[in-house]
């Protein structure tokens, strides 16, 4: 018998929670990263879709905090605690970051695929998460989804297939 399973939607520059039975899915990562957290013990998992680097750019008003690594990431883990999950057990994930375009000069503004994985590791490390797989990089967009039961993270892309990490 196959499990119903219900699909948590993960927008741009969005993150989201769920548990047990659920996928929590985002689509259109391209030089966007999605940071995936797991807690096996209590089956939590939770996904942010980030957008860009750093907050210290905000120009808005009302700051989206799911926008950037270094506030996304700290709200995430909050959402995760607040469910029930042991933060010694958290383990991340990670995928997108691509170089979607190619600029003369290698402008480092122009690298934000690679700016946005730099600072996703730096947000996990300040938070104490290992980051104990990734795939990111490269030149085409993916679409992720984290398994909540099972702490898969599926990457589907038109370019390279589907793959699990």
């Amino acid at each position: 018998m196959i499990e119903e399973q219900s699909v948590i939607k993960v927008g741009m520059a969005d993150l989201n929670v769920g548990s047990e039975e659920s996928l929590v899915r985002t689509t259109g990562l391209g030089s966007c990263v999605g940071v995936t957290l797991f807690d096996p013990g209590k089956k939590l998992a939770g996904m942010a879709h980030v957008m860009l680097p750093s907050s210290e750019i905000a120009r808005e008003g009302q700051m989206n905090i799911a926008k950037f690594a270094d506030t996304a990431l700290p709200e995430l883990l909050s959402r995760l605690l607040a469910l029930g999950a042991v933060r010694s057990r958290l383990v991340a994930k990670m995928a997108g970051g691509s170089q979607m375009f190619a600029f003369a000069g290698g402008s480092d503004t122009m690298r934000i695929g690679p700016r946005n994985v730099e600072s996703c590791k730096l947000a996990l490390e300040a938070l104490n998460i290992p980051l104990i797989a990734e795939d990111t990089g490269g030149n085409f967009g993916r679409t992720i989804e984290i398994a909540c039961n099972t702490g898969i993270l599926y990457i589907r892309s038109v370019q390279k297939g589907t793959k699990e990490i």
